[in-house]
């Protein structure tokens, strides 16, 4: 069996963690050495059943109800898997590795609430890219199988499924399924009759070799980067596709020649292909999303009929993350014309540091493509996207990171020089102030367009206030700028329009759910005098929950600042009892440009308590007080950048947090709190007990811990390491690991996908811990990315957390 760099690696690190090898680490024997269960009480609610997905057609008279699977196994997450080119690729069928999925798919009736079975389902199903039929009547899906991907369409006249090809799907990069027309499809496949997979060199044919004339060209930390020219063969093998045609009745045809296709999207009237077809030199340094690539149009058949682009190596690029490419970006089809392409060519050269009135220009081209190109319209902060109507109506949506600002403009696309409406201009992060997003409809193309009445459209959004979010449909006037609210979510429900039915507004489908309600579907109608009717009938997943208090809390940081979090409790907890409960705190970090909205209440208290695999809530059921999303907001306004107060304003947060469940609510016990956080809050955590003695214990998990380690910007933070020397150090617990004083649980998954958050952070941390004579473990979990997958490896880390929690938050504190 030939033995790759990353089996090698994972061989190695077994080796580590079974005490064998250290890479100098000198890890103690761990009194147990296999996968460990939580709690039964724990362990129930990790196994509670997944509630079904819906997808609504356009009326919303049908529902594809998508049935999940329970969590993946440890002999899923482990099969082989390439981590190339920035890209993780599953070998044995060309897919994406760890790819979710749906286990069925049912069909809804709206109106009676029935369920229907679609016959001749594939057995063990993997399903994924679930489309609608442009007629709605047919719905078209992927069947991930061990040893290829399959495309199968089923009727939803007849509720029958057939497969329609092998198990040719070509999906390393993802999608590769798109209607044509009614009666046919586009794929993408690997070729036929192909060569094998490049196989390995017994030896190397020479050194790896990079090297830079003095262009810069500053990278974050991307992960599974090219490592040789082996690499480089392997990845042009998986990413090498064919598109072809495929019919109704199962007949097919090749579309244009074979190349690694990264995408391809069809015209609005299906005469044209926009297809970008990726291109040597590969690089080493940044993922295969920024490799070149050609653009070109293509007829419906595969011919040329356009060289619209050669989009160069996308290495060298300013700093920031208002930074883009010189040249042509953001290519796609007009929504409401038959076939005419626009995209954004920025005029600052990319680089935000340029002080110019315009940053970028928006351009269109039309069918047959050989006219000069057109400008449509201009941003003064860099392009984001064009929601389109017709041909006297568009918005242009624009924003600039560095200000928190975005801006949205009314423009008549047939007349580019014509004046243009302002409707929207604010800060991003504003809950309070947002107005919503559009909502929208299909055109006679079948492509999305904003749902319009002349100047009104029609909005969705949170509604945040101080009481917290109460969601809302509304008509937003683009001349008077003003809001008329159509249907607003009521206490006690949190409740979020999910579907708009028609043009009107008139009906629509809402989810709803309450703290101690399963969110469900409900048919409203804001016209007729009905009561609201329940479409879906899904139970409560955590019956054991029920009796659980949650409780939205509000209080102040020492400046002033408003801060909030969500609190939960034990059902039979009596908070005027003398008993003082262990709290678990749970956090994760965000920058803010002005303190007004840092301040600003985000969530509801009315929302449903979810679960998920990384949740801090299942130790309710353990008798601690759950403080979650406790808001650690670092504020920075005007010029001054929010991590120059990052320890700070971090530690005034934790304080005003522990000072509120302590004294204001009279719940937690001060000497038996607990931190923790996943990934950023990881990082968090280890600040805190670095620059704190508040807690008793933390947990942090897939964290970084030396800024050094991503010199090139992380998180929020845009300036390099050589530009802010201080911060970065300041900000790295692996530089303050001295003052550790508190026991620290780090748990990371060995193959960690996440820019930044190698898994080396954990080991050379924990090294630097060790060697100060701090208290702290560390755990990899074996074939774990940044997010954890397999069941075995979530119920471990659950029991690691538990077992810490435990020890120093009762055991110690009762000696």
């Amino acid at each position: 069996m030939m033995i790759t760099p990353h089996a090698t690696g994972k061989v190695l690190q077994s080796l580590c963690l079974a005490g064998l090898l250290t890479f100098g680490i000198p890890l103690q024997a761990q009194e147990k050495t296999s996968y460990q269960t939580p709690p039964d009480e724990i362990l129930k609610l990790v196994d509670a059943a997944p509630t079904p997905l819906l997808e609504f057609n356009e009326d919303g008279t049908q529902a594809l109800m998508l049935e999940r699977p329970g969590l993946s196994t440890i002999e899923d997450v482990s099969q082989p898997e390439l981590r190339i080119g920035g890209i993780r690729i599953n070998p044995a069928n060309n897919g994406r590795s760890r790819s979710s999925y749906i286990t069925n798919i049912k069909v809804l009736d709206v109106a009676s609430g029935d369920e229907q079975t679609i016959s001749g389902m594939p057995e063990d199903a993997r399903i994924g890219s679930v489309n609608y039929s442009p007629d709605e009547k047919h719905v078209a899906f992927a069947n991930m199988e061990k040893d290829g991907i399959s495309l199968w369409v089923a009727d939803l006249t007849s509720l029958e499924a057939k497969k329609l090809t092998d198990d040719r799907l070509n999906m390393a990069l993802g999608a590769a399924i798109s209607w044509l027309n009614d009666d046919a499809l586009l794929i993408k496949t690997t070729l036929a009759d192909g060569p094998d997979a490049p196989e390995a060199p017994t030896a190397p044919s020479g050194p790896v070799i990079q090297e830079t004339s003095g262009s810069a060209a500053p990278s974050r930390t991307y992960q599974d980067l090219l490592q040789n020219p082996h690499d480089e063969a392997l990845l042009a093998y998986y990413l090498e596709s064919q598109l072809v045609k495929v019919q109704l009745d199962g007949s097919k045809s090749n579309v244009g020649t074979p190349g690694m296709i990264k995408s391809y999207q069809r015209s609005p009237d299906g005469k044209y292909l926009l297809t970008e077809l990726i291109q040597e030199p590969f690089s080493y340094l940044v993922p295969v999303y920024r490799f070149p690539y050609n653009m070109e149009v293509w007829d419906a058949d595969g011919n040329k009929v356009k060289d619209l682009a050669q989009i160069p190596l996308d290495e060298i690029r300013p700093t920031g993350f208002d930074a883009t490419v010189t040249g042509i970006r953001n290519v796609s089809w007009r929504a409401d014309k038959a076939a005419t392409l626009y995209w954004a060519e920025a005029q600052d050269e990319g680089d935000p540091k340029k002080e110019v009135a315009e940053r970028d220009a928006i351009y269109t081209l039309a069918a047959p493509f050989e006219a000069e190109k057109q400008k449509l319209a201009t941003t003064a902060l860099r392009f984001r996207s064009i929601d389109w109507s017709d041909d006297n109506f568009a918005i242009l949506n624009e924003r600039w990171f560095a200000s928190r600002q975005e801006k949205r403009t009314v423009i008549n696309p047939s007349q580019p020089d014509a004046a243009v409406r302002v409707i929207v201009e604010r800060s991003y992060d504003d809950i309070y102030d947002d107005p919503g997003s559009p909502v929208y409809t299909k055109n006679k193309f079948g492509e999305r367009v904003l749902l319009r009445k002349k100047d009104d459209i029609y909005m969705t959004g949170e509604g945040g206030s101080p009481e917290g979010s109460m969601p809302f449909l509304a008509t937003f006037n683009t001349k008077s700028k003003e809001s008329k609210t159509l249907w607003k979510s009521e206490a006690p429900y949190y409740e979020r329009v999910a579907k708009v039915n028609d043009k009107n507004a008139n009906e629509f489908i809402t989810l709803r759910e309450s703290t101690d309600e399963q969110p469900n579907y409900w048919l409203r109608a804001t016209k007729r005098n009905t009561q609201p009717k329940q479409v879906s009938q899904f139970p409560h997943p955590y019956p054991e929950l029920k009796d659980i208090k949650k409780e939205l809390v509000t209080y102040k940081r020492k400046d002033g600042l408003s801060l909030s979090a969500t609190v939960y409790t034990p059902g039979d907890f009596d908070p005027a009892s003398d008993e003082k409960l262990p709290v678990l705190m749970w956090a994760y970090p965000r920058e803010y440009k002005s303190s007004d909205i840092a301040a600003q209440v985000r969530g509801s208290k009315y929302e449903f308590t979810r679960l998920s695999w990384g949740s801090p809530l299942y130790w309710v059921t353990q008798g601690y007080a759950i403080m979650d999303r406790t808001e650690m907001p670092i504020v920075g306004e005007g010029d001054e950048e929010p991590n120059d107060y990052f320890v700070e304003q971090l530690v005034a947060n934790a304080e005003a947090a522990i000072d509120h469940i302590v004294d204001g609510m009279g719940i937690g016990d001060r000497d038996r709190i607990a931190v923790g956080g996943h990934s950023y809050g990881a990082f968090m955590t280890a600040n805190l007990l670095s620059h704190t003695d508040l807690f008793a214990a933390g947990i942090a998990r897939s964290g970084a811990y030396n800024r050094t380690l991503t010199p090139f910007g992380f998180q929020y933070e845009q300036r390099t390491y050589w530009e802010a020397p201080e911060v970065y150090n300041t900000m790295s617990p692996f530089m303050n690991a001295e003052k550790v004083k508190t026991p620290i649980l780090l748990i990371h998954g060995e193959a960690d996908n996440n820019s930044g958050t190698f898994p080396i952070q954990s080991e050379r941390y924990y090294n630097a811990l060790k060697g100060h004579g701090a208290t702290t473990r560390l755990v990899f979990l074996p074939n774990e990315s940044h997010g954890y997958a397999a069941r075995e490896s979530i119920l471990h880390t659950l029991w690691e957390q538990h077992s810490w929690l435990e020890k120093y938050l009762k055991e110690e504190k009762s000696m």
